[in-house]
Protein backbone atom coordinates (compact mmCIF):
# COMPACT_ATOMS: atom_id res chain seq x y z
CA UNK A 1 0.00 0.00 0.00
CA UNK A 2 1.30 3.47 -0.89
CA UNK A 3 2.70 5.41 2.06
CA UNK A 4 1.07 8.56 0.67
CA UNK A 5 -2.41 7.09 1.17
CA UNK A 6 -1.93 6.89 4.91
CA UNK A 7 0.48 9.67 5.83
CA UNK A 8 -0.62 12.65 3.74
CA UNK A 9 -2.58 15.43 5.39
CA UNK A 10 -5.90 16.43 3.82
CA UNK A 11 -6.28 20.01 2.61
CA UNK A 12 -8.55 22.25 4.71
CA UNK A 13 -11.07 22.65 1.84
CA UNK A 14 -12.35 20.63 -1.15
CA UNK A 15 -15.06 21.12 -3.75
CA UNK A 16 -16.32 17.59 -3.12
CA UNK A 17 -15.81 15.12 -0.26
CA UNK A 18 -16.88 11.49 -0.66
CA UNK A 19 -17.16 9.38 2.47
CA UNK A 20 -16.44 5.66 2.05
CA UNK A 21 -14.33 3.69 -0.40
CA UNK A 22 -16.99 1.37 -1.81
CA UNK A 23 -18.56 1.05 -5.26
CA UNK A 24 -20.79 4.12 -4.79
CA UNK A 25 -18.04 6.63 -3.92
CA UNK A 26 -15.65 5.20 -6.55
CA UNK A 27 -18.40 5.51 -9.20
CA UNK A 28 -19.37 9.06 -8.19
CA UNK A 29 -15.74 10.21 -8.03
CA UNK A 30 -15.07 8.76 -11.50
CA UNK A 31 -18.19 10.41 -12.96
CA UNK A 32 -17.39 13.82 -11.42
CA UNK A 33 -13.76 13.68 -12.51
CA UNK A 34 -14.84 12.88 -16.09
CA UNK A 35 -17.28 15.78 -16.07
CA UNK A 36 -14.85 18.29 -14.57
CA UNK A 37 -11.18 17.22 -14.16
CA UNK A 38 -10.45 20.45 -12.24
CA UNK A 39 -12.78 19.63 -9.36
CA UNK A 40 -10.91 19.17 -6.08
CA UNK A 41 -12.21 15.85 -4.76
CA UNK A 42 -11.24 13.87 -1.66
CA UNK A 43 -12.30 10.33 -0.71
CA UNK A 44 -12.04 9.31 2.95
CA UNK A 45 -12.06 5.56 3.71
CA UNK A 46 -11.83 4.34 7.32
CA UNK A 47 -10.19 0.99 6.44
CA UNK A 48 -6.87 0.27 4.73
CA UNK A 49 -8.25 -0.66 1.33
CA UNK A 50 -11.09 0.20 -1.02
CA UNK A 51 -14.15 -2.11 -1.06
CA UNK A 52 -13.61 -3.98 2.21
CA UNK A 53 -17.20 -3.80 3.46
CA UNK A 54 -20.43 -4.38 1.47
CA UNK A 55 -18.60 -4.12 -1.86
CA UNK A 56 -16.13 -6.94 -1.07
CA UNK A 57 -16.63 -10.03 -3.24
CA UNK A 58 -17.75 -12.45 -0.51
CA UNK A 59 -19.86 -9.81 1.27
CA UNK A 60 -22.52 -9.86 -1.46
CA UNK A 61 -23.87 -12.42 -3.91
CA UNK A 62 -22.13 -10.92 -6.95
CA UNK A 63 -25.36 -11.13 -8.94
CA UNK A 64 -25.42 -8.54 -11.65
CA UNK A 65 -28.94 -7.69 -10.50
CA UNK A 66 -30.83 -7.38 -13.76
CA UNK A 67 -34.15 -8.79 -12.48
CA UNK A 68 -33.81 -11.93 -14.60
CA UNK A 69 -34.09 -14.33 -11.65
CA UNK A 70 -35.24 -12.39 -8.57
CA UNK A 71 -38.88 -13.33 -8.10
CA UNK A 72 -39.59 -10.58 -5.53
CA UNK A 73 -39.26 -8.01 -8.35
CA UNK A 74 -42.24 -9.53 -10.20
CA UNK A 75 -45.15 -9.82 -7.74
CA UNK A 76 -48.52 -11.29 -8.66
CA UNK A 77 -51.29 -8.68 -8.32
CA UNK A 78 -54.60 -9.50 -6.60
CA UNK A 79 -56.21 -10.16 -9.99
CA UNK A 80 -53.52 -12.77 -10.75
CA UNK A 81 -51.62 -10.72 -13.36
CA UNK A 82 -47.86 -10.29 -12.99
CA UNK A 83 -46.40 -6.82 -12.47
CA UNK A 84 -43.02 -6.60 -14.22
CA UNK A 85 -42.56 -2.81 -13.99
CA UNK A 86 -39.98 -3.00 -11.17
CA UNK A 87 -38.11 -5.79 -12.97
CA UNK A 88 -37.95 -3.73 -16.17
CA UNK A 89 -36.68 -0.73 -14.25
CA UNK A 90 -33.90 -2.71 -12.51
CA UNK A 91 -32.92 -4.40 -15.80
CA UNK A 92 -32.54 -0.93 -17.36
CA UNK A 93 -30.48 0.29 -14.40
CA UNK A 94 -28.03 -2.58 -14.81
CA UNK A 95 -27.70 -1.78 -18.52
CA UNK A 96 -26.62 1.73 -17.45
CA UNK A 97 -23.90 0.20 -15.25
CA UNK A 98 -22.67 -1.98 -18.14
CA UNK A 99 -22.48 1.07 -20.45
CA UNK A 100 -20.42 3.01 -17.92
CA UNK A 101 -18.01 0.10 -17.34
CA UNK A 102 -17.67 -0.30 -21.12
CA UNK A 103 -16.78 3.39 -21.38
CA UNK A 104 -14.04 2.97 -18.74
CA UNK A 105 -12.60 0.04 -20.71
CA UNK A 106 -12.88 1.90 -24.01
CA UNK A 107 -10.90 4.82 -22.54
CA UNK A 108 -8.26 2.48 -21.11
CA UNK A 109 -9.02 3.59 -17.54
CA UNK A 110 -9.55 -0.03 -16.47
CA UNK A 111 -8.46 -3.24 -18.18
CA UNK A 112 -9.35 -6.94 -18.30
CA UNK A 113 -13.11 -7.01 -17.76
CA UNK A 114 -12.98 -10.75 -16.97
CA UNK A 115 -11.33 -9.81 -13.66
CA UNK A 116 -14.67 -8.38 -12.52
CA UNK A 117 -17.53 -9.50 -14.81
CA UNK A 118 -18.29 -12.89 -16.35
CA UNK A 119 -21.27 -14.40 -18.14
CA UNK A 120 -23.34 -16.63 -15.88
CA UNK A 121 -26.93 -17.72 -16.65
CA UNK A 122 -29.57 -16.41 -14.24
CA UNK A 123 -32.35 -18.87 -13.37
CA UNK A 124 -35.53 -18.87 -11.32
CA UNK A 125 -36.49 -22.28 -9.94
CA UNK A 126 -39.76 -23.15 -8.20
CA UNK A 127 -41.34 -26.28 -6.73
CA UNK A 128 -44.99 -27.40 -6.76
CA UNK A 129 -48.03 -26.78 -8.99
CA UNK A 130 -48.92 -23.33 -7.62
CA UNK A 131 -45.46 -21.78 -8.01
CA UNK A 132 -44.96 -23.49 -11.39
CA UNK A 133 -48.18 -21.84 -12.64
CA UNK A 134 -46.95 -18.45 -11.34
CA UNK A 135 -43.56 -18.88 -13.04
CA UNK A 136 -45.22 -19.78 -16.35
CA UNK A 137 -47.37 -16.62 -16.20
CA UNK A 138 -44.32 -14.57 -15.21
CA UNK A 139 -42.38 -15.94 -18.17
CA UNK A 140 -45.24 -15.15 -20.58
CA UNK A 141 -45.45 -11.57 -19.29
CA UNK A 142 -41.68 -10.99 -19.25
CA UNK A 143 -41.27 -12.43 -22.75
CA UNK A 144 -43.34 -9.49 -24.04
CA UNK A 145 -40.56 -7.10 -22.96
CA UNK A 146 -37.35 -6.53 -24.94
CA UNK A 147 -35.52 -6.41 -21.57
CA UNK A 148 -36.11 -10.15 -21.11
CA UNK A 149 -35.74 -11.30 -24.69
CA UNK A 150 -34.37 -14.85 -24.86
CA UNK A 151 -35.77 -16.00 -21.52
CA UNK A 152 -36.49 -19.75 -21.64
CA UNK A 153 -39.06 -21.64 -19.56
CA UNK A 154 -39.37 -25.35 -18.83
CA UNK A 155 -41.05 -27.89 -16.54
CA UNK A 156 -39.30 -30.77 -18.31
CA UNK A 157 -36.96 -32.79 -16.07
CA UNK A 158 -34.77 -33.69 -19.06
CA UNK A 159 -34.22 -30.01 -19.89
CA UNK A 160 -33.66 -29.18 -16.22
CA UNK A 161 -30.96 -31.88 -16.05
CA UNK A 162 -29.16 -30.07 -18.89
CA UNK A 163 -29.46 -26.70 -17.14
CA UNK A 164 -28.79 -27.68 -13.50
CA UNK A 165 -27.42 -31.24 -13.25
CA UNK A 166 -26.31 -30.81 -9.63
CA UNK A 167 -29.80 -29.77 -8.50
CA UNK A 168 -31.52 -32.51 -10.54
CA UNK A 169 -29.33 -35.35 -9.29
CA UNK A 170 -31.34 -37.94 -7.30
CA UNK A 171 -34.65 -36.08 -7.89
CA UNK A 172 -37.96 -37.90 -7.96
CA UNK A 173 -39.15 -37.87 -11.58
CA UNK A 174 -42.72 -37.01 -10.53
CA UNK A 175 -41.73 -33.86 -8.59
CA UNK A 176 -43.31 -30.72 -10.11
CA UNK A 177 -40.59 -28.18 -10.88
CA UNK A 178 -40.36 -25.19 -13.20
CA UNK A 179 -37.51 -22.91 -14.18
CA UNK A 180 -36.65 -19.93 -16.34
CA UNK A 181 -33.20 -19.23 -17.73
CA UNK A 182 -31.51 -16.11 -19.07
CA UNK A 183 -28.09 -16.72 -20.60
CA UNK A 184 -27.42 -12.97 -20.54
CA UNK A 185 -26.93 -13.00 -16.75
CA UNK A 186 -23.62 -12.08 -15.12
CA UNK A 187 -21.50 -12.70 -12.04
CA UNK A 188 -19.77 -9.52 -10.87
CA UNK A 189 -16.86 -9.03 -8.47
CA UNK A 190 -17.71 -5.51 -7.31
CA UNK A 191 -14.65 -5.40 -5.04
CA UNK A 192 -12.23 -5.85 -7.94
CA UNK A 193 -14.18 -3.37 -10.08
CA UNK A 194 -14.07 -0.75 -7.30
CA UNK A 195 -10.34 -1.20 -6.79
CA UNK A 196 -9.76 -0.86 -10.55
CA UNK A 197 -11.64 2.45 -10.50
CA UNK A 198 -9.75 3.48 -7.35
CA UNK A 199 -6.41 2.76 -9.01
CA UNK A 200 -7.40 4.86 -12.03
CA UNK A 201 -8.38 7.76 -9.75
CA UNK A 202 -5.10 7.47 -7.82
CA UNK A 203 -2.83 7.25 -10.84
CA UNK A 204 -4.58 9.27 -13.53
CA UNK A 205 -6.54 11.99 -11.76
CA UNK A 206 -6.18 14.68 -9.12
CA UNK A 207 -8.71 12.95 -6.85
CA UNK A 208 -7.10 12.56 -3.42
CA UNK A 209 -7.65 9.27 -1.60
CA UNK A 210 -7.12 8.96 2.16
CA UNK A 211 -7.15 5.47 3.66
CA UNK A 212 -7.52 4.88 7.42
CA UNK A 213 -9.29 8.26 7.58
CA UNK A 214 -12.74 8.29 9.18
CA UNK A 215 -15.25 11.12 8.99
CA UNK A 216 -16.75 11.36 12.49
CA UNK A 217 -19.09 14.32 12.21
CA UNK A 218 -20.68 16.59 9.59
CA UNK A 219 -21.86 20.10 10.48
CA UNK A 220 -23.55 22.73 8.31
CA UNK A 221 -21.85 26.13 8.06
CA UNK A 222 -23.70 29.41 7.69
CA UNK A 223 -22.46 29.90 4.10
CA UNK A 224 -24.09 26.59 3.08
CA UNK A 225 -20.87 24.55 2.99
CA UNK A 226 -20.04 21.62 5.28
CA UNK A 227 -17.43 21.12 7.97
CA UNK A 228 -16.32 17.59 8.81
CA UNK A 229 -14.21 16.18 11.60
CA UNK A 230 -11.81 13.71 10.00
CA UNK A 231 -9.86 11.27 12.15
CA UNK A 232 -6.55 9.88 10.93
CA UNK A 233 -6.85 6.41 12.47
CA UNK A 234 -3.15 5.56 12.18
CA UNK A 235 -1.73 8.72 13.77
CA UNK A 236 -4.77 9.24 16.03
CA UNK A 237 -5.08 12.81 14.85
CA UNK A 238 -8.24 14.81 14.09
CA UNK A 239 -8.67 17.78 11.77
CA UNK A 240 -11.49 19.81 10.28
CA UNK A 241 -12.12 19.63 6.52
CA UNK A 242 -14.62 21.76 4.59
CA UNK A 243 -16.45 20.96 1.38
CA UNK A 244 -19.08 22.53 -0.88
CA UNK A 245 -20.65 19.13 -1.58
CA UNK A 246 -20.62 15.94 0.49
CA UNK A 247 -21.63 12.42 -0.49
CA UNK A 248 -22.07 9.81 2.24
CA UNK A 249 -21.43 6.37 0.75
CA UNK A 250 -20.40 4.76 4.01
CA UNK A 251 -22.64 1.67 4.01
CA UNK A 252 -24.23 1.17 7.42
CA UNK A 253 -22.34 4.19 8.80
CA UNK A 254 -24.22 6.48 6.39
CA UNK A 255 -27.10 6.65 8.85
CA UNK A 256 -25.31 8.18 11.88
CA UNK A 257 -23.35 10.53 9.61
CA UNK A 258 -26.53 11.69 7.90
CA UNK A 259 -28.08 12.23 11.30
CA UNK A 260 -25.10 14.33 12.43
CA UNK A 261 -25.66 16.69 9.46
CA UNK A 262 -29.00 17.80 10.98
CA UNK A 263 -30.71 18.07 7.61
CA UNK A 264 -34.49 17.98 7.80
CA UNK A 265 -34.66 15.16 5.21
CA UNK A 266 -32.84 12.74 7.57
CA UNK A 267 -35.43 12.99 10.34
CA UNK A 268 -37.17 9.79 11.33
CA UNK A 269 -34.75 7.45 9.55
CA UNK A 270 -33.58 4.47 11.55
CA UNK A 271 -31.57 1.40 10.73
CA UNK A 272 -32.00 -2.31 11.34
CA UNK A 273 -28.73 -4.23 10.94
CA UNK A 274 -28.87 -7.67 9.32
CA UNK A 275 -25.84 -9.84 8.70
CA UNK A 276 -25.68 -13.02 6.69
CA UNK A 277 -23.81 -16.25 6.14
CA UNK A 278 -23.17 -18.39 3.08
CA UNK A 279 -22.42 -22.04 2.68
CA UNK A 280 -19.50 -22.17 0.22
CA UNK A 281 -17.81 -25.02 -1.63
CA UNK A 282 -14.61 -24.96 -3.68
CA UNK A 283 -15.03 -28.62 -4.67
CA UNK A 284 -14.54 -28.34 -8.44
CA UNK A 285 -16.42 -31.58 -9.13
CA UNK A 286 -19.56 -29.93 -7.71
CA UNK A 287 -18.81 -26.54 -9.31
CA UNK A 288 -18.61 -28.07 -12.80
CA UNK A 289 -22.17 -29.38 -12.40
CA UNK A 290 -23.63 -25.98 -11.53
CA UNK A 291 -22.79 -23.14 -13.92
CA UNK A 292 -25.59 -20.70 -13.06
CA UNK A 293 -27.18 -18.49 -10.42
CA UNK A 294 -30.43 -20.11 -9.32
CA UNK A 295 -32.95 -18.15 -7.23
CA UNK A 296 -36.17 -19.48 -5.71
CA UNK A 297 -39.07 -18.11 -3.63
CA UNK A 298 -38.49 -16.60 -0.17
CA UNK A 299 -39.96 -18.56 2.72
CA UNK A 300 -42.89 -17.06 4.65
CA UNK A 301 -41.89 -14.03 6.80
CA UNK A 302 -38.38 -13.97 5.35
CA UNK A 303 -37.10 -10.61 4.10
CA UNK A 304 -36.59 -10.36 0.31
CA UNK A 305 -32.80 -10.40 0.61
CA UNK A 306 -33.04 -13.85 2.24
CA UNK A 307 -34.32 -15.56 -0.91
CA UNK A 308 -32.43 -18.88 -1.09
CA UNK A 309 -30.12 -19.13 -4.07
CA UNK A 310 -27.37 -21.44 -5.28
CA UNK A 311 -24.81 -19.44 -7.23
CA UNK A 312 -21.73 -19.87 -9.31
CA UNK A 313 -19.11 -17.32 -8.17
CA UNK A 314 -15.95 -16.40 -10.06
CA UNK A 315 -13.56 -14.58 -7.72
CA UNK A 316 -9.94 -13.90 -8.66
CA UNK A 317 -10.25 -16.45 -11.46
CA UNK A 318 -11.42 -19.26 -9.15
CA UNK A 319 -14.88 -20.78 -9.39
CA UNK A 320 -16.89 -21.67 -6.29
CA UNK A 321 -20.52 -22.29 -5.33
CA UNK A 322 -22.35 -20.25 -2.76
CA UNK A 323 -25.66 -21.11 -1.07
CA UNK A 324 -27.74 -18.86 1.16
CA UNK A 325 -28.00 -16.33 2.50
CA UNK A 326 -28.79 -17.33 6.06
CA UNK A 327 -29.78 -14.24 8.02
CA UNK A 328 -27.79 -13.24 11.06
CA UNK A 329 -28.00 -10.43 13.55
CA UNK A 330 -25.41 -8.11 15.02
CA UNK A 331 -25.78 -4.62 16.50
CA UNK A 332 -22.88 -3.49 14.29
CA UNK A 333 -23.67 -1.28 11.28
CA UNK A 334 -20.52 -2.46 9.46
CA UNK A 335 -18.66 -5.77 9.53
CA UNK A 336 -15.71 -3.90 11.04
CA UNK A 337 -17.94 -1.63 13.11
CA UNK A 338 -18.84 -1.35 16.80
CA UNK A 339 -21.41 -3.31 18.81
CA UNK A 340 -22.65 0.09 20.04
CA UNK A 341 -23.69 1.17 16.51
CA UNK A 342 -27.37 0.22 16.89
CA UNK A 343 -27.97 1.55 20.43
CA UNK A 344 -26.10 4.78 19.62
CA UNK A 345 -28.24 5.32 16.49
CA UNK A 346 -31.46 5.60 18.52
CA UNK A 347 -32.60 9.19 19.15
CA UNK A 348 -35.76 11.19 19.84
CA UNK A 349 -36.29 11.79 16.09
CA UNK A 350 -36.35 8.11 15.08
CA UNK A 351 -37.46 6.14 18.15
CA UNK A 352 -41.11 6.14 17.01
CA UNK A 353 -40.06 4.84 13.55
CA UNK A 354 -37.90 2.12 15.10
CA UNK A 355 -40.57 0.93 17.51
CA UNK A 356 -43.30 1.02 14.83
CA UNK A 357 -41.17 -1.00 12.41
CA UNK A 358 -40.33 -3.56 15.08
CA UNK A 359 -43.97 -3.89 16.20
CA UNK A 360 -45.19 -4.48 12.64
CA UNK A 361 -42.38 -6.94 11.86
CA UNK A 362 -42.51 -9.33 14.81
CA UNK A 363 -42.61 -12.37 12.43
CA UNK A 364 -39.37 -11.07 10.88
CA UNK A 365 -37.79 -10.85 14.35
CA UNK A 366 -38.79 -14.47 15.02
CA UNK A 367 -37.38 -15.50 11.64
CA UNK A 368 -34.04 -13.83 12.43
CA UNK A 369 -33.84 -15.49 15.86
CA UNK A 370 -34.48 -18.91 14.26
CA UNK A 371 -31.85 -18.25 11.58
CA UNK A 372 -29.21 -17.11 14.07
CA UNK A 373 -29.81 -20.25 16.20
CA UNK A 374 -29.29 -22.68 13.30
CA UNK A 375 -26.42 -25.15 13.42
CA UNK A 376 -24.29 -25.93 10.37
CA UNK A 377 -26.08 -29.31 10.08
CA UNK A 378 -29.46 -27.50 9.94
CA UNK A 379 -28.15 -25.19 7.22
CA UNK A 380 -26.98 -28.22 5.24
CA UNK A 381 -30.56 -29.58 5.53
CA UNK A 382 -31.77 -26.41 3.76
CA UNK A 383 -29.10 -26.88 1.11
CA UNK A 384 -30.42 -30.42 0.53
CA UNK A 385 -33.66 -28.90 -0.78
CA UNK A 386 -31.44 -27.83 -3.69
CA UNK A 387 -28.75 -30.53 -3.69
CA UNK A 388 -30.24 -33.82 -2.53
CA UNK A 389 -26.97 -35.50 -1.59
CA UNK A 390 -25.03 -32.46 -0.27
CA UNK A 391 -22.25 -33.56 2.10
CA UNK A 392 -21.44 -31.41 5.13
CA UNK A 393 -17.67 -31.82 4.67
CA UNK A 394 -17.82 -30.23 1.18
CA UNK A 395 -19.20 -26.95 2.50
CA UNK A 396 -17.85 -24.25 4.82
CA UNK A 397 -19.66 -21.35 6.47
CA UNK A 398 -18.61 -17.88 5.40
CA UNK A 399 -19.85 -14.64 6.98
CA UNK A 400 -21.36 -12.27 4.41
CA UNK A 401 -21.48 -8.48 4.66
CA UNK A 402 -23.34 -6.43 7.21
CA UNK A 403 -26.40 -4.57 5.85
CA UNK A 404 -28.51 -1.90 7.45
CA UNK A 405 -32.12 -2.00 6.28
CA UNK A 406 -33.77 1.41 6.26
CA UNK A 407 -36.58 2.21 8.67
CA UNK A 408 -38.65 5.16 7.49
CA UNK A 409 -41.16 7.33 9.26
CA UNK A 410 -44.72 6.21 8.56
CA UNK A 411 -47.70 8.25 9.70
CA UNK A 412 -49.95 5.22 10.16
CA UNK A 413 -47.59 2.58 11.59
CA UNK A 414 -44.94 4.83 13.13
CA UNK A 415 -42.18 3.23 11.10
CA UNK A 416 -41.78 1.02 8.07
CA UNK A 417 -38.96 -1.36 7.13
CA UNK A 418 -37.72 -0.75 3.59
CA UNK A 419 -35.69 -3.30 1.64
CA UNK A 420 -34.50 -1.23 -1.32
CA UNK A 421 -31.90 1.47 -1.76
CA UNK A 422 -32.69 5.14 -1.27
CA UNK A 423 -30.89 8.39 -2.02
CA UNK A 424 -31.48 11.14 0.56
CA UNK A 425 -30.64 14.70 -0.57
CA UNK A 426 -31.07 18.01 1.24
CA UNK A 427 -33.10 20.85 -0.27
CA UNK A 428 -30.07 22.79 -1.49
CA UNK A 429 -28.54 19.70 -3.11
CA UNK A 430 -25.26 20.10 -1.20
CA UNK A 431 -25.30 16.79 0.68
CA UNK A 432 -26.48 13.34 -0.44
CA UNK A 433 -26.44 9.93 1.13
CA UNK A 434 -27.17 6.42 -0.04
CA UNK A 435 -29.10 4.21 2.39
CA UNK A 436 -30.25 0.59 2.15
CA UNK A 437 -29.09 -2.62 0.50
CA UNK A 438 -30.38 -4.53 -2.54
CA UNK A 439 -30.04 -4.18 -5.55
CA UNK A 440 -27.20 -1.91 -4.42
CA UNK A 441 -23.90 -2.30 -6.25
CA UNK A 442 -25.46 -3.50 -9.53
CA UNK A 443 -27.30 -0.22 -9.90
CA UNK A 444 -24.51 2.04 -8.54
CA UNK A 445 -24.18 4.07 -11.76
CA UNK A 446 -27.92 4.75 -11.91
CA UNK A 447 -27.94 5.70 -8.20
CA UNK A 448 -24.99 8.10 -8.60
CA UNK A 449 -26.53 9.68 -11.71
CA UNK A 450 -29.63 10.17 -9.57
CA UNK A 451 -27.45 12.04 -7.04
CA UNK A 452 -26.04 14.24 -9.82
CA UNK A 453 -29.50 14.91 -11.30
CA UNK A 454 -30.70 16.14 -7.92
CA UNK A 455 -27.56 18.02 -6.86
CA UNK A 456 -26.07 19.33 -10.14
CA UNK A 457 -29.10 19.53 -12.50
CA UNK A 458 -27.95 22.62 -14.45
CA UNK A 459 -24.50 21.18 -15.15
CA UNK A 460 -25.85 17.76 -16.09
CA UNK A 461 -28.23 19.32 -18.62
CA UNK A 462 -25.64 21.88 -19.70
CA UNK A 463 -21.85 21.64 -19.88
CA UNK A 464 -21.73 17.98 -18.76
CA UNK A 465 -24.39 16.74 -21.19
CA UNK A 466 -22.12 15.69 -24.09
CA UNK A 467 -19.76 13.75 -21.82
CA UNK A 468 -22.77 12.09 -20.16
CA UNK A 469 -24.11 10.91 -23.53
CA UNK A 470 -20.64 9.57 -24.42
CA UNK A 471 -20.56 7.55 -21.19
CA UNK A 472 -24.20 6.38 -21.19
CA UNK A 473 -25.52 6.40 -24.80
CA UNK A 474 -29.02 5.38 -23.64
CA UNK A 475 -29.28 8.15 -21.00
CA UNK A 476 -32.73 9.73 -20.81
CA UNK A 477 -34.38 7.04 -22.93
CA UNK A 478 -36.49 4.13 -21.74
CA UNK A 479 -34.87 0.99 -23.09
CA UNK A 480 -38.01 -1.11 -22.59
CA UNK A 481 -39.79 1.16 -25.08
CA UNK A 482 -36.94 1.09 -27.59
CA UNK A 483 -35.99 -2.44 -28.81
CA UNK A 484 -33.55 -1.14 -31.42
CA UNK A 485 -31.58 0.93 -28.89
CA UNK A 486 -31.62 -1.96 -26.39
CA UNK A 487 -30.10 -4.35 -28.96
CA UNK A 488 -27.47 -1.76 -29.92
CA UNK A 489 -26.49 -1.05 -26.31
CA UNK A 490 -26.35 -4.73 -25.38
CA UNK A 491 -24.21 -5.62 -28.41
CA UNK A 492 -21.80 -2.79 -27.55
CA UNK A 493 -21.45 -3.78 -23.87
CA UNK A 494 -21.21 -7.48 -24.72
CA UNK A 495 -18.18 -6.77 -26.91
CA UNK A 496 -16.46 -4.33 -24.53
CA UNK A 497 -17.03 -6.46 -21.41
CA UNK A 498 -16.13 -9.69 -23.28
CA UNK A 499 -19.36 -11.41 -22.27
CA UNK A 500 -20.03 -14.86 -23.71
CA UNK A 501 -23.76 -15.45 -23.84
Amino acid sequence: MSQSLTSRTPKPKYDVVLIGGGIMSATLATLLHEFDPDLEIAIFERLGRFAKESTAAWNNAGTGHSAFCELNYTPAKPDGTIDISKAESIAEQFEISKQFWSYLINKGYIQQPKDFINSCPHMSLVFGEKDAAYLKKRHEKMSESIMFKGMEFTTDHGKLKEWIPLVMSKRNGSEVMAATKMDMGTDVNFGTLTRKMGRHLLEDSNVEVFLYHEVKDIDPKEDGTWEMTVKDRINNHKQEVEADFVFIGAGGYALPLLDSSDIKESEGYGGFPVSGQWLVTHNQELVEKHQAKVYTQATVDAPPMSVPHLDLRIIDGEKALLFGPFAGFSTKFLKEGSYLDLPESVNTKNIRSLFGAWWHNIPLTKYLIQQVAMTKAQRIQHLREFIKDAKEEDWELKVAGQRVQIIKKDEKDGGKLEFGTEVVVNKRGTIASLLGASPGASTAVYAMLNVLERCFPEKLNGEWKDKLMEMIPSYGQKLAANPELTEKVRNYTKEKLQLEY
